[in-house]
């Protein structure tokens, strides 16, 4: 498997020459576009990885994944689904049209920032500092890595130039959408971006989505179930922005993606994929680390279609 991995890595190496970095955060553009990574870790605890698997970068968008879990987990299925809806929207991550225009009653899914911002407002806490201890420390358990942190300078340029991610949340609150200091909530959000990880750590988040729920290496039953089955199928159907259609197609695996270059991606049963290449298409998704899961779902069959 490392052989395969490493193959595939040098195959795909020259697309991050077609991407750019995230510039837009300007923490974010100080990245190296020739990285790339992959990790794979197996439901039976072996992990495989090849490239530049042990960068850190931050998991952006990623995190949506985990505040949707932590906000379940807090609020049940059904309270934060009235909140937020399951459906796939077309439109970019950070489209305000869409939640004005097509659908004011709330945001469309989990995955894009408005949604994002009404789950993370869910998340039960007496204080900003709780809330935050309650999203990294699960995330340090699901990850096994209690190293886990943000990466402090790309969390205060998030909330230097988060303005448009500010009109969202005050447009919520406007339309009642969301509870709480509008302020608090998106400092939490910019947070929760900031978390600062590898291949490694995300795959094993994705292994222990593909394991229903389960830690691969330790048994422990973080979820259940059925909020794994949810969370799974949201990514199928709205996890890679407005890609997400093409992705189920040449692809195939439930998936998540952010602008700092990484895509958790959990194929049912079998295992967790982390891909990091900082590079970036129009989408937002990173572009050599695309055809990586290309290349990789085709050699092992690992499309659930």
């Amino acid at each position: 498997m490392n052989q395969l991995l490493k193959s595939i890595i040098e195959n795909n190496r020259r697309y991050a020459l077609e991407g750019k970095v995230a510039s837009y955060i300007p923490s974010l553009a100080k990245a190296n576009a020739e990285h790339l990574g992959i990790c794979v870790a197996t439901l039976d605890g072996k992990e495989f990885s090849a490239g530049d698997c042990d960068v850190k970068f931050t998991i952006q968008s990623i995190s949506k994944v985990i505040s949707l879990m932590v906000a379940i987990l807090d609020n049940g299925t059904k309270n934060v689904f009235s909140k937020v809806g399951m459906e796939p929207t077309g439109d970019s991550f950070n489209s305000i049209m869409s939640l004005e225009v097509k659908n004011p009653q709330k945001p469309f899914n989990p995955m894009i920032n408005a949604g994002a911002i009404a789950t993370t407002a869910l998340i039960s806490g007496d204080s900003l500092e709780e809330k935050f201890e309650k999203i990294i420390n699960f995330t340090r358990k699901i990850t096994g890595n209690d190293e886990i942190n943000i990466n402090e300078e790309v969390y205060l340029s998030e909330r230097v130039t988060g303005d448009r991610n500010r009109a969202l949340a005050y447009f919520m609150k406007s339309n009642k959408l969301i509870e709480g200091d509008v302020e608090e909530i998106l400092d939490l959000y910019f947070r929760q971006c900031a978390i600062e990880g590898t291949c490694r750590d995300i795959a094993r988040i994705a292994a222990m989505l593909a394991n229903d729920g389960i830690l691969p290496w330790s048994g422990e039953r973080v979820i259940s179930r059925e909020v794994s089955r949810i969370v799974k199928t949201i990514m199928v159907t709205c996890g890679m922005y407005d890609a997400s259609g093409e992705f189920a197609v040449h692809i195939g695996i439930p998936a998540k993606s952010g602008v700092g270059g990484g895509i958790l991606a959990a194929v049912p049963r079998r295992m967790g994929i982390g891909v990091f290449g900082p590079a970036l298409d129009a989408k937002g998704n990173t572009i050599a680390g695309i055809q990586v899961l290309q290349e990789l779902s085709k050699e092992l069959d690992l499309s659930i279609f």
